[in-house]
């Protein structure tokens, strides 16, 4: 009985010294905060520290010296894509964001270190860029918090807000370019079998005013396909741009030829939109001419008379949709729009 007791006494520190650690809550949690740039993807990993009734500019963190912009790691920030900060490109990764407070400026640093705890490591051989910002007064915050402010489709404002400081940092993305490098390479995977990933490609490279040439390979690529109202419509904005206002007309007029009732529907409220009535109106009229049995394109066309100002047109086409349309929902909106011009 003796034996075993001095055994289990003995033995007993070799288990205790086994045991796992207790998760418990941090005093400073951690937080990750995310924002989409175009398609760039930009995020922040990090710990929120609290005043706790501390003097922290100055006192709990002192000016001059390298801070780890937050606590215990150091904060991480990572792009999906190469982006431009003060100036600098830094290339698609992840990075310890370090910072250098003064009372007037700060030295907001990029470091290719990113698994480092706090700034201890920090050297200054690895930046890969610094700026320098000005502070300006904010909202009070307790714990220390990133936001990400004011994003557009090509830049945002990451800012460091905590005490009643807020520190901002611009980010911008070459979106377009960003776009252009992931069009190339979703035309490599399925989607190279179909026509409307080829011409869909080229369609945004039109809208944004980009990559032309190749533009013109893709719809080219599309139509060879398949032609289409879409593809043809494509390769005459391109021409257009190109110069080549005749070789865009006549692409347009075979696009007519081709295309469906919604394609020509949605065309004509694409015009409409861009407050060009009449053209509109001479597409509408198209539908109602080639799908004589389509409500839908005596409403359209109904539609665009009563915005031209034209209500004797527009109630004569209103009528003939009514006469058309079954289903009630849109039967009583189409009265409803008759009732409004009598």
């Amino acid at each position: 009985m003796r034996s075993f007791a001095l055994s289990l006494f003995t033995t007993a520190p070799l288990l205790f010294a086994q045991a796992p650690a207790l998760v418990l809550p941090e005093a400073s949690p951690r937080a990750q905060v995310s924002q989409k740039v175009g398609l760039t993807t930009l995020e922040v990993t990090y710990n929120r520290p609290a005043i706790n009734g501390r003097k922290v500019w100055g006192g709990l963190i002192p000016y001059g010296q390298v801070w780890r912009a937050g606590a215990n790691e150091n904060t991480v920030v990572s792009f999906s894509t190469p982006v431009s900060v003060g100036g600098t490109v830094i290339p698609a990764g992840r990075y310890g964001l370090h910072m250098v407070p003064t009372a007037t400026e700060w030295t907001v640093i990029f470091n290719s270190l990113s698994h480092g705890w706090g700034s201890y490591s920090y050297d200054p051989k690895e930046d890969v860029a610094r700026l320098k910002v000005t502070p300006s007064a904010s909202e009070p915050t307790e714990r220390l918090a990133y936001t990400f402010d004011d994003p557009t489709d090509s830049a945002v404002t990451l800012s460091l807000r905590w005490e009643k400081l807020r520190v901002p940092i611009r980010i911008d993305v070459d979106t377009k370019q960003v776009v252009v490098l992931s069009l190339r390479n979703q035309v490599r995977g399925q989607g190279q079998f179909y026509p409307e990933t080829w011409s869909g490609a080229a369609g945004w490279c039109v809208r944004n005013d980009v990559n032309l040439d190749e533009a013109m390979t893709w719809v080219n690529r599309s139509l060879a396909m398949r032609e289409s109202y879409a593809g043809l419509r494509i390769k005459a904005a391109l021409l257009e741009k190109k110069g080549d206002a005749q070789g865009a007309e006549t692409l347009r007029a075979k696009a007519l030829t081709v295309a469906t009732e919604a394609e020509i529907n949605l065309q004509g409220y694409t015009l409409l939109g861009q407050k060009k009535v009449d053209e509109a109106i001479i597409l509408f009229q198209r539908n109602v001419k080639n799908f004589p049995d389509s409500w839908n394109a005596y409403d359209s066309l109904a539609e665009a008379f009563a915005l031209k100002g034209d209500k004797a047109q527009a109630i004569t086409n209103y009528r003939k949709a009514l006469d058309k349309v079954k289903q009630e929902d849109q039967r009583v909106r189409i009265q409803g729009e008759l009732d409004k011009l009598k």
